[in-house]
């Protein structure tokens, strides 16, 4: 169990049968009236945000998520097959499970699966990864001044904003929760 007060980013609860994330909180001591918790919440099962207060005193169960790291395999369709390294056990996901959070990720690179109640519902990549560009405009010379920048695809089809000294054949390394490059590697 977990008090309102004791709110903290990332914790995981749940209330009113769904099981929500607390993305931001704020302890809030009005100058007439009792103390309240401002929170904002994230539905982790339907990825819908609310905005709720609380008194500091309410409490709710903390919600245990599971997060096991497993190798991504191959996309066969509309399934993407995952197995677990320890014990070779895999499992296929259909789209809607895993989202487009597989855009940056190569075949055979570790991932990490979240599942609560054996109920799969995200897949978390890794934080930085380093891709190939297969295409891209070449770049003019004496246009850099400004900081421009252009569309480059990378090896697993997603497109990413590169500046313009980079070229087709160079490795980036990209930042997977903003999707922007970061250097060259």
């Amino acid at each position: 169990m977990v008090s309102a007060g004791d709110f903290r980013n990332g914790v995981t609860i749940e209330m009113d049968g769904n099981v929500y994330q607390i993305i931001e909180f704020q302890h809030v001591k009005p100058g007439k009236g009792a103390a309240f918790v401002r929170t904002k919440l994230k539905d982790i099962i339907n990825s819908g945000v609310i905005e709720k207060s609380f008194r500091p005193t309410e409490k709710f169960e903390n919600a245990h998520i599971d997060r096991r790291e497993m190798q991504y395999l191959y996309s066969d369709g509309d399934l993407f097959n995952f197995m677990d390294t320890e014990n070779y056990e895999q499992i296929a996901l259909n789209s809607e499970a895993v989202g487009d959070s597989l855009k940056f990720v190569k075949e055979n690179e570790m991932v990490k699966v979240c599942s609560y109640k054996g109920n799969v519902f995200a897949i978390e990549p890794p934080l930085f990864v380093e891709l190939t560009i297969t295409e891209t405009e070449p770049g003019f010379k004496g246009d850099t001044a400004t900081g421009a920048s252009k569309p480059a695809i990378v090896e697993t089809g997603a497109q990413v904003s590169v500046p313009l000294f980079v070229e087709e054949g160079n490795v980036i390394k990209i930042d997977t929760r903003t999707g922007e490059y970061l250097s060259r590697v």
